[in-house]
């Protein structure tokens, strides 16, 4: 039986992919009853050197048969990360590298990558207790996941690790700390392979393979966040004492996203459960409501002056409170005071809370000041109306100034693939948009101004359903009058209160809203 050493490599060492130690289970090959395997033919052994790759040297032990120079494989997962186990009975061993797993059988030159079997150049051996393979191994393995191939030099008994060409991916990033919870997002101007390095003080994203071309360093007057600097492939995070990170990537477009808390105390940790890992059963836990603007961003400004980045954030309290105590939700606001928070970070916060449903909440306008009622939205990349587009067109660039713009061929190809990748929500957006603008038009008495779409970017990255309800025209002085007031803001809370309600009622089971008096 094969009996080299297992090596484990923690989790984050290749970055945003999971590395997972996998055990292969099953039988050694049948054997006669008295046959021995095939003599492994050594030439000649020795210890060479593995190249630096952003470290020193290492040292690499290699072995020499008739077909070649085979190297051991642990110091290979040590410089660039993996996981490496045999079998339960010895007999394979499984090389996992992000979400790549290759099944090696020593005394074979064929290895099992999925449903696809490759041919090397020569058998993998075992010898003395370690695995060796050839080199071109490298580049089946980490070239798939990396780019990385290899060259042996015989001479001075030298691999040499080869990356990518170098180039450089633009970066930039945004900050903010709420409810505890400081998350950073980083965005690049394409998808990049990364890893995480922890150093005293902080932590490192180290991207593998391209160059970055960073945003400036700044330092924070952030309670978890000291300082952020950018070195070569490095973005440093300097972290407060006692702080822990933890990192996550969204999509469409490519953001790294990452979530700084204060580490629980040991005593806590010994008196209080570790929350378990959330259940995937269809159901209504957590809800996090995004109040409009804020900050900087007033919004829309009535005829008497109202912002509507106040009437929002009150909007907000009041329907949290009321899901909190009547249906027994989790509530998560985006937003608990007037700060300013980009739109990116909105959805992001919800994706970081693993939220079953997101609320963005607006207040409406138009030029001419007439118009009545209330409209909720769904994302898509054609808007419905010109009027939903310009809408749209005018949350975007107030929320996000810098930002990709509907109309430009970066945005609609953020917003495409967004749309491909999240498709499975948008059903249940649009059935809970539904139940939001029926709720309102029969509370409110209004003419129906009907469930729209529109590229909203608040809505891009949320992976669930989530739509942008706009409770009423600001820029009407009569709606803006009733909005003023706090029994008429309860009448548009008891209708989303209702309209959640019927809608973890339809993904739940009947009679899940029962207790919020919501229609069955």
């Amino acid at each position: 039986m094969v009996s080299f050493r297992a090596v484990k490599i923690p989790a984050r060492v290749c970055g945003g992919l999971l590395l997972a130690l996998l055990v292969v289970a099953g039988p050694a090959p049948a054997q006669q009853v008295g046959d021995e395997p095939p003599p492994v033919v050594v030439l000649a052994s020795g210890t060479g050197t593995l190249a630096p790759d952003g470290t020193a040297d290492a040292p690499l032990p290699w072995i020499e048969t008739p077909g070649g120079v085979l190297v051991e494989m642990a110091p290979l997962v040590a410089r660039l990360g993996g996981g490496l186990t045999s079998g339960q009975l010895g007999a394979s061993a499984s090389l996992s590298i992000g979400g790549l797993e290759l099944i090696l059988v020593p005394g074979s030159a064929a290895v099992t990558r999925g449903t696809d079997i490759l041919t090397l150049s020569q058998p993998v051996l075992e010898h003395e207790g370690r695995l060796y393979a050839p080199v071109d191994l490298i580049a089946h393995a980490w070239g798939e996941a990396s780019g990385v191939t290899a060259r042996w030099h015989g001479a001075t008994r030298r691999l040499e690790l080869i990356r990518p060409s170098s180039r450089e991916i633009a970066v930039d990033f945004s900050h903010v700390h709420l409810q505890g919870v400081t998350t950073v997002a980083f965005r690049f101007a394409e998808a990049i392979r990364y890893r995480v390095d922890t150093r005293p003080g902080g932590i490192d994203l180290v991207a593998i393979g391209p160059r970055l071309a960073p945003a400036a360093s700044r330092t924070f007057g952030d309670p978890w966040l000291r300082g952020l600097r950018f070195s070569g492939d490095r973005i440093r995070l300097d972290l407060a004492p006692g702080v822990e990170a933890d990192d996550y990537v969204l999509t469409e477009p490519f953001r790294i996203v990452v979530d700084l808390f204060r580490a629980r105390e040991p005593e806590a940790a010994e008196t209080t459960p570790a929350p378990g890992p959330r259940s995937h059963r269809p159901g209504l836990r957590t809800i996090v409501l995004d109040p409009g603007h804020g900050g900087d961003e007033t919004g829309t400004i009535g005829p008497a002056g109202t912002p509507e980045k106040e009437l929002t954030l009150a909007l907000a309290r009041s329907l949290a409170e009321r899901l909190r105590s009547e249906l027994g939700v989790e509530v998560i606001l985006t937003r608990n005071d007037d700060v300013t928070l980009a739109l990116d970070e909105r959805s992001a916060i919800a994706n970081q809370r693993q939220a079953d449903l997101f609320i963005s909440i607006h207040l409406n306008a138009t030029v001419r000041g007439q118009a009545r009622g209330a409209e909720t939205y769904f994302l898509a990349l054609a808007a419905t109306d010109a009027r939903a587009a310009e809408l749209a067109s005018l949350e975007n660039l107030t929320g996000n100034p810098a930002a990709a713009q509907p109309g430009s061929e970066e945005f609609d190809l953020q917003l495409l693939l967004w749309d491909l990748a999240q498709s499975r929500h948008l059903e249940a957006s649009q059935r809970f948009a539904t139940l939001v603008q029926a709720e309102l038009n029969g509370a409110l008495e209004l003419p129906d101004r009907g469930v729209k779409q529109a590229p909203f970017r608040v809505l891009m990255g949320a992976a669930m359903p989530a739509v942008l309800v706009e409770l009423g025209f600001l820029s009407n002085g009569e709606e803006e009058q009733k909005l003023r007031d706090p029994a008429y803001r309860t009448r548009l809370v008891d209708t989303l209160v209702r309209a959640v309600a019927r809608f973890r009622s339809e993904i739940s089971g009947a009679g899940a809203a029962t207790a919020a008096g919501a229609a069955p």
